[in-house]
């Protein structure tokens, strides 16, 4: 009686069976990966996100002001804003100078949350809801805090998405569906 010789499958086979799972692999992965860079729902909601962080740090900056350090918080104002709003912001900023100096307020704000309620990627804008809490610290140091709902309209400019509108969120009876914010800037708060 002989017995059965098992044969190993050879080192070649085996070579090229790992290879042809690798190149599957890589098919996959790749056409996985072009799928999602290709993706217009992906691309749209990478949008929304950078809208909404820009919208939402631009309406925090523009409710900080620090009467100690005036020049820089009013920069980070100018550099938060485009077009109408950017030039009543620089048409006016010795006025808010004089106002917040003579007022000897600090305004901080920190954001609650905020969404996106309009994109037009093809157009460039976009609007946002904020809603952002704002602590003042008056001169005598006595501190008050509010919270406020903002609307802004966003412009993409080559420097990415920047405040073209800044408004209170209009409240009660006065708000509607033609509610838009308004193109002028904040008044310093506490003044």
């Amino acid at each position: 009686m002989t017995a059965a010789v098992r044969r190993r499958p050879s080192r070649t086979a085996a070579t090229g069976l790992a290879a042809a799972l690798a190149c599957a692999f890589a098919v996959w992965t790749g056409g996985s990966w072009y799928a999602v860079a290709h993706d217009e729902r992906a691309a749209f909601a990478r949008t929304r996100d950078e809208v909404l962080q820009a919208g939402e740090q631009g309406v925090q900056n523009m409710n900080t002001l620090d009467h100690g350090d005036l020049a820089h918080g009013l920069d980070l104002w100018e550099e938060s804003a485009t077009g109408d709003l950017l030039k009543e912001l620089k048409d006016s900023r010795k006025q808010f100078e004089r106002q917040v100096e003579s007022a000897g307020t600090t305004t901080t704000a920190k954001v609650v949350s905020g969404a996106v309620t309009e994109l037009d990627e093809r157009a460039g804008r976009a609007r946002v809801m904020v809603a952002i809490r704002i602590t003042v610290v008056a001169a005598d140091h006595a501190s008050s805090t509010k919270d406020s709902r903002m609307l802004g309209e966003l412009t993409r400019t080559p420097a990415g998405w920047k405040l073209s509108r800044l408004g209170q969120a209009p409240v009660g009876d006065a708000a509607g569906p033609s509610a838009t914010p308004s193109a002028g800037p904040p008044t310093p708060s506490g003044s």
